[in-house]
């Protein structure tokens, strides 16, 4: 017998070789109808997979997010048999759940190429394998009999991954008449699927390498139900409205150029608005909390980002570095080893701890050309960067006032939905990928985790996604149509206060070495701006819009009056513009709506006679008619309390 632990603590004896599956029959029919995985000992296993030791067990349904994964990994080898029936000789390179939902999987069709007459014929055919509700078999194989099996079916992209496993390692699952490598888990059968759409075929080079040959990648969705498909369809359409690729170009935000290059932003006119107004609101708000602003050099000499420990782990992302006058200089990738020099250039005492520094840093990084995407995904990019080196016994207090300086950001924003992701090492690659320091680790770990519970911020903790000098927080938030975002960063770094020799004179007249703490709470203007632009619509709070008023003559009898109060506002500080084209007035008011500008000021005779204007607002129309000076006083008064009255 064994015994398995409840999520609860309760504790119940089985037979050796149960299933998460049987005894969920065991707890109720009902229960058992929802599993479709579990946790076992904190590792996500097939529901169907026997265990044969005492166990910690968690029951996993659609509505966990371990769930979801299985579903659509489940889903993407559904797919695949699909594709197989359809193409035979395909070929497949790797089929993951997406973090964002859904999946996709990599393939090599030859000479073919996928239409979308092709997706519809899939989609049928996955339905058709769907209803057959075949299981997912789950075979432990020995990895001469897996190399012979894809040696036989020439599958180079199997025997890639088959080069990185060990006997024990390698498993193979089987559904129908489709068998993949795969270290899984799966659901338990495909008749669980009841809704699929294949939403996209794009190309991926094998690997994530441009030098690599282009596979084909096909994405798509799954649900337990016709309606939650639906409902995601409806979510997806609206996102489309909402992209910050085509909203940038329309509203004027930002532009890029082959002559200039990939993945590097040129910011218009309107752009250069919202960025000057964070960066307002960043200096103000860091200003108020102790900050002080630095400025650092775009490149730096190789010997740095050595001592940083840098140039070991991200030398990939780096651009390749310029030699002059005999030394190796590089385009700056961080800020945080010019900051660690700026510390370093006066001697400290426990008296200036502790000391702030903020910089709103230029940095480049090479991303490989397949993984730009608009202003997500970047090669030079504008860092709401700061440092702060503090004691140990700081260390709580300030770590703390940076989850307070997020929330407050949040409330600003409009952002309700968070989640703060608490990345620690891998103790199996210390030395590799994270330095080797295992008792600094556990000590920081456990700073920030303590930290996390007495702040009462909700957070989960993720294996082996640390820097490689220290645990980080990932803050993860969400829009108002639910799309999750990365915005920014939070670390602990316990190393480069070594590699760089910093310390401060303690209370007893003795070196001691600081703790620093990076953070980004708005990220980088790219990103954050992108999230922005997809969360608003495009239709941003007053104080945050390009171009906060439009003034509509209507006609050019009363242009003289709109620039007067144009003149007015702008002496005010309102970001204000005439609309001085020879248009209707209705022409002009529903271009100004495509624009998304907050406020229209349309002005005629009465308007002119009475020193007033009619007032609109963006997407609720006719607003009533206002002395200039009270809409003017109006609109200060909102913009100073950054109230977000836009409707999403």
């Amino acid at each position: 017998m064994i015994t398995i632990t409840l999520p609860d603590g309760a504790k119940k004896e089985f037979e050796a070789g149960v299933t998460a599956l049987d005894i969920a029959k065991s707890i109720s029919e009902g229960l058992a109808r929802k599993v479709i995985a579990a946790k076992v000992n904190g590792e996500v296993w097939d529901a169907t997979r026997p265990i044969y030791n005492d166990a910690e067990l968690f029951l996993l349904t659609w509505n966990d997010t371990d769930g979801k994964k299985t579903f659509w990994h489940s889903s993407a080898h559904l797919m695949a048999e699909a594709v197989e029936a359809a193409f035979p000789g395909v070929k497949f390179w790797v089929g993951p759940a997406l973090d964002s939902g859904g999946f996709y999987y990599d393939m090599d069709l030859g000479d073919r190429k996928l239409s979308e007459d092709d997706l519809t014929a899939l989609e049928k055919k996955m339905n058709e394998l769907a209803k057959a509700n075949n299981t997912y078999v789950r075979r432990e194989v020995p990895k001469a009999e897996a190399i012979a099996h894809f040696t036989e079916k020439g599958d180079e992209y199997k025997l890639d991954l088959l080069s990185n496993l060990n006997d024990g390692e390698i498993t193979f699952y089987t559904q129908g008449n489709f068998t993949d490598l795969c270290r899984g888990p799966h659901i338990p059968g495909t008749g669980i699927i009841k809704a699929i759409k294949l939403t996209n075929i794009a190309g991926a080079y094998w690997k994530g390498d441009e030098k690599n040959k282009m596979l084909t990648r096909v994405y798509g969705i799954t649900f337990p139900s016709q309606k939650e498909l639906d409902e995601h369809l409806a979510m997806l359409e609206e996102a489309k409205k909402r992209d910050h690729r085509k909203l940038g170009k329309e509203l004027g935000i930002y532009t890029m150029d082959d002559d200039v290059g990939q993945g590097l932003i040129m910011w218009m006119p309107n752009g250069t608005v919202i960025i000057e107004q964070l960066e307002k609101l960043a200096k103000e708000t860091e200003d108020a909390a102790g900050y002080k602003r630095v400025v650092t050099p775009h490149i730096a000499k190789e010997s740095m980002y050595l001592t940083s420990g840098h140039l070991p782990y991200y030398a990939d992302s780096m651009y390749p570095p310029m030699e002059l006058e005999g030394e190796k200089y590089y385009l700056k990738s961080m800020n945080c080893p010019h900051h660690h020099k700026i510390f370093d250039a006066e001697p400290k005492s426990y008296r200036d701890m502790p000391y702030r520094i903020a910089e709103y840093g230029t940095c480049y990084r090479y991303e490989q050309s397949g993984e730009l995407f608009g202003l997500m995904r970047v090669r030079c990019l504008h860092m709401n960067d700061a440092h702060i080196y503090c004691t140990k016994e700081q260390f709580a207090q300030e770590f703390k006032a940076v989850n307070d300086m997020y929330l407050k950001y949040f409330k600003i924003f409009g952002i309700e939905k968070y989640v703060m992701r608490l990345s620690l090492h891998d103790p199996e690659k210390l030395g590799q990928k994270y330095v080797n320091e295992p008792e600094l680790w556990k000590e920081t770990e456990d700073l920030v985790r303590s930290v996390l519970i007495e702040t009462g911020a909700p957070f989960v903790e993720v294996k082996g996604e640390g820097a490689f000098y220290g645990p980080k927080i990932d803050v993860q938030i969400w829009s108002a149509i639910g799309r999750e975002f990365t915005l920014a960063t939070n670390q602990v770094d316990f190393a480069q206060p070594r590699s760089f020799k910093l310390s401060f004179t303690n209370q007893n007249n003795e070196p001691e070495i600081p703790l620093i703490i990076h953070r980004a709470p708005l990220g980088t203007h790219e990103r954050f701006i992108g999230f922005l632009l997809e969360h608003y619509a495009g239709k941003f709070p007053v104080w945050l819009a390009p171009v906060q008023v439009k003034v509509l003559p209507i006609s050019d009898k009363y242009l003289p009056y709109a620039k007067e109060v144009e003149k007015k506002l702008k002496r005010a500080g309102i970001r204000v513009e005439v609309d001085d084209r020879n248009e209707k007035i209705g022409k002009k008011i529903r271009d100004t709506e495509l624009y998304k500008v907050p406020y229209m000021l349309v002005v005629g005779e009465k308007e002119m006679t009475e020193s007033q204007v009619s007032v609109r607002r963006q997407g609720k129309g006719d607003a009533g008619v206002k002395g200039v000076d009270e809409f003017m006083q109006e609109i200060l008064r909102e913009i100073e309390e950054k109230a977000d009255t836009v409707s999403n």
